[in-house]
């Protein structure tokens, strides 16, 4: 008889599931129109009930399979019981059938940490910008993110009335990452991807530093981080404090899972165990090639400007 898949297999199977169901719920609220719309720390800091909604359905599922896994989400909600209509038990088999890493085979429940987003890019999702949304669900092991799931809700939503919207990306280190075509941003260009709603002159000061041919500015950490492997882009940098650990796991999975590289704006990689502090103090630096060059160029002042 064929052993049963290991752990992270198994979670990343049901992530997979997990994060489809929260697609469905995401266009669910805005096509019924009412998205409750509540303003957290201020007019920038958006939750929704779609936000509301998708963790519970995240969390509570992801628990039920999985009860001695740490699940952080970003939204804080009372710990009432899930309607049954939220819980998704489903499983992605394509990715039981795949070989888990080596290094990840013995790896025990308590021993993982899930960081949830449950709706990356709120703010747009509010006006409309629907493809800078996704759903976001990180799985750390020691500390590092291991594997990803990103949810497009809305991809391909501008392609007409017959197309199939929504697409689901995921990755595990040391195997590679699935559901997109990776591709190198244009040789020689400059190209960076930053914050649409957060800007700040310091975060100016950093991009005008780099002398990029080229910037664009689209919310949502998984939608930036989407650009860079897609090629699109060829560096997402954010010199500000604001992005949290829920933001930056499940895109670094993926984009380290292809050979990219994130970091903050100093250089130092992001801790994922449970007791980290939430807030990535210290910006975002991520490219899918070139980190160095990037890094090389961003001013002693902003670093300065920037504590862990």
């Amino acid at each position: 008889s064929m052993a049963s898949p290991a752990l992270l297999m198994r979670v990343v199977a049901s992530a997979y599931s997990v994060a489809e169901k929260a697609a469905t719920i995401v266009r669910n609220v805005m096509s019924a129109g009412d998205l409750g719309i509540v303003e957290k720390a201020g007019p920038s800091d958006l939750q929704t009930k779609a936000d509301r909604l998708v963790q519970m359905s995240i969390c509570a599922s992801l628990a039920r399979k999985f009860p001695k896994v740490t699940i952080i989400g970003e939204e804080e909600l009372p710990n009432d019981d899930v309607s049954e209509d939220l819980i998704e038990d489903g499983h992605c088999e394509e990715i039981l059938k795949k070989p888990c890493p080596a290094q990840y085979t013995g790896i025990k429940e308590e021993e993982l940490v899930i960081w949830v987003d449950p709706l990356d890019g709120t703010k747009e999702y509010t006006e409309g910008l629907l493809d800078h949304v996704t759903v976001l669900i990180g799985i750390a092991y020691g500390g590092k993110a291991i594997a990803g799931v990103i949810n497009q809700p809305y991809y391909n939503y501008e392609a007409g009335a017959n197309a199939v919207l929504g697409r689901t990306i995921w990755g595990v280190l040391g195997m590679g990452a699935f559901g997109f075509q990776l591709t190198e941003a244009p040789a020689g260009k400059h190209i960076v991807v930053t914050t649409r709603s957060h800007s700040s002159a310091l975060v100016n000061e950093c991009i005008t530093a780099l002398n990029p041919d080229h910037v664009i500015r689209v919310g949502g950490a998984g939608n930036k981080i989407i650009q860079l492997i897609e090629g699109k882009a060829s560096a997402y940098v954010f010199a500000s404090p604001g992005c949290k650990k829920w933001d930056t796991c499940a895109p670094e999975a993926i984009l380290h899972a292809v050979g990219g590289k994130i970091t903050d704006i100093r250089g130092n990689s992001f801790q994922y165990n449970k007791e980290v502090k939430h807030m990535n103090s210290a910006g975002v630096l991520a490219t899918l090639r070139n980190y160095d060059y990037y890094a090389s160029r961003i001013p002693n002042t902003v670093k300065e400007s920037l504590v862990p």
